[in-house]
């Protein structure tokens, strides 16, 4: 657990607060053994170790002709004993003969190279070799991908196709995954409707549900949703105590800021406690992280673009660390600014930003709307460009850039 409450008049850097959330994320312990082809953006929990070698014989890299290098005659003209194609056994090489050999087919014994096809000229039961080969031309060696007793996979991994295709190479059809996280997402306020009802003056379509829902399936967790809270005390210690009895993590987006409609933050504290508030970024200053109960919550705020880029920075790793995700660091590219800025804050603030390619160098430059209630400019967007707290920005000073496809991809 976190120490202490933190000073409400302070803001937390984020990378103190992400120290602080990722030490004290409750790790998910149950683990579930799934097929192969179910296990698709679950986390391992036991690595994989091969019991075989990949390949598990010598295997000709071409379409071909495989002999001995010491028996090709100085004329190059060798009787073909065999043919071997892929997925069949082949006979020793009858010495001083070749065998024509197809991508993928083993390499029989007796025979130390091939030569590709475009290399030897057909004669009438023979091949006439028309290259100076080599002791190991296009032989790709038992084991070249995959030794025996390799761990091919740790546990504490995402798997995507890459990994099942490596498990799979191995002959391995079963993973053992930790179980699916389950998520409560809880959007607050009168004024939030669903789409596909007619929105009335002073109402806004709950498009944070949405954004959340969607960045969260993809992490391979069950989202749960009970509708939109009604901005009162009794209402959302009512949603918050369910979500607690029913899921891993409650997610907010809204009312953990100070006006008298925002009843997260004071609902929290009663049913629980609040050990971090306010963090020094824009956007997203009002975000909280505490318990309801024994289950830990992380109040977003409100405003859209706020939600997205809060999850990113903060969401996205706190559940990956639950999830028994061993690397949760989003990826992050040096890239040259495209502009100016000669007033500091005393917030990092991430902006949503586009590349360029000028002189086989990178870019960045900021959208034009960067208002945390407009979500629409994160389509134009190539990622966040990170602007440190208290420095001005120069054109062609070097920035940290976060791709989207990286963390949506």
């Amino acid at each position: 657990m976190i120490a202490s409450p933190c000073d409400t008049q302070a803001l937390i850097p984020i990378a103190d607060a992400l120290q602080q959330l990722l030490s004290d994320a409750p790790r998910i312990r149950e683990v579930e053994t799934l097929p192969l082809y179910k296990a698709s953006g679950r986390v391992l929990a036991k690595e994989i170790i091969s019991p075989v070698a990949v390949p598990p014989s010598d295997n000709s890299a071409m379409d071909g002709y495989a002999f001995c290098v010491a028996d090709l005659p100085s004329d190059g003209v060798l009787k073909i004993s065999q043919r071997i194609p892929a997925g069949h056994a082949p006979l020793p090489l009858e010495k001083g003969t070749a065998a024509r050999i197809f991508t993928g087919s083993v390499i029989p014994p007796g025979a130390d190279c091939v030569v590709m096809q475009e290399q030897c000229e057909v004669l009438d039961g023979s091949v006439r070799v028309q290259a100076a080969p080599e002791v190991g031309n296009n032989i790709r060696p038992a084991g070249q991908d995959i030794q025996p007793g390799q761990t091919v996979v740790s546990a504490g991994v995402r798997l995507d196709g890459r990994h099942l295709g490596v498990i799979a190479s191995v002959g391995e059809a079963e993973v053992e995954v930790y179980r699916r996280l389950r998520v409560t997402v809880l959007t607050t306020g009168d004024e939030l409707v669903m789409p596909g009802t007619a929105c009335q003056e002073g109402q806004l379509y709950n498009s944070n549900y949405f954004t959340l829902q969607g960045l969260l399936e993809p992490l391979g967790v069950d989202v749960l949703f009970p509708g939109i809270v009604p901005d009162t005390p009794e209402a959302t210690r009512a949603a918050l105590a369910q979500a607690a009895a029913d899921s891993d993590l409650i997610i907010t987006s809204g009312g953990v800021s100070v006006g008298e409609e925002d009843h997260v933050k004071a609902a929290v504290e009663a049913l629980g406690e609040i050990n971090l508030w306010r963090l020094a970024i824009k956007p997203g200053k009002p975000l909280a992280y505490g318990r309801v109960g024994q289950t830990p919550i992380l109040g977003l705020p409100g405003n859209p673009a706020a939600v997205l880029v809060t999850f990113l920075l903060i969401a996205r790793p706190y559940l990956l660390t639950q999830q028994g995700v061993t690397s949760v660091n989003p990826l992050s590219i040096p890239v040259k600014s495209g502009f100016e800025r000669q007033r500091s804050i005393v917030r990092d603030e991430y902006i949503r930003a586009q590349l360029q390619q000028r002189d086989g160098e990178w870019y960045a430059g900021p959208i034009h709307n960067q208002s945390s209630g407009v979500l629409s400019s994160a389509l134009l967007a190539d990622g966040l460009l990170r602007l440190p707290a208290h420095q001005s920005i120069s054109a062609g000073m070097t920035l940290e850039f976060f791709p989207f496809a990286a963390w949506l991809g």
